[in-house]
C-alpha cells in the first residue's frame, strides 16, 4: 500500500483506481454490454455514476460493491490481480 508522503496514511494511487475501473468495464463488456448506458439502465444504476465508476472518478466502495453485485462476483475475485 502506498502512503500519503505529508500525512502518513494510506491512500488509493491514481494506478489503482484506474485498474478498478477498468476491472468494472471489463464485467460489463464480459456480461455482453457493448454500452455502459444500456448496462446502467437495465441494472438501475444512475447513468452518470456508473460512467464515473468505470473512468474511476468518484468511487466509492458501495458503488463497487452494488456493482459486483449486479455481475455475481465475489469482492475477492473482484479485487484478484489489483
Amino acid at each position: 500500500m502506498e502512503y500519503c508522503h505529508v500525512a502518513k496514511k494510506p491512500y488509493i494511487s491514481e494506478y489503482v483506481l484506474s485498474k478498478i475501473a477498468l476491472r468494472i468495464k471489463e464485467l460489463r463488456i464480459n456480461a455482453g454490454y457493448t454500452s455502459y448506458e444500456v448496462f446502467a439502465h437495465e441494472n438501475e444504476l444512475d447513468r452518470k455514476q456508473y460512467w464515473r465508476a468505470e473512468n474511476g472518478v468518484n468511487l466509492t466502495l458501495k458503488s463497487i460493491i452494488r456493482i459486483v453485485n449486479i455481475h455475481k462476483v465475489s469482492l475477492e475475485d473482484f479485487f484478484r490481480g489489483i
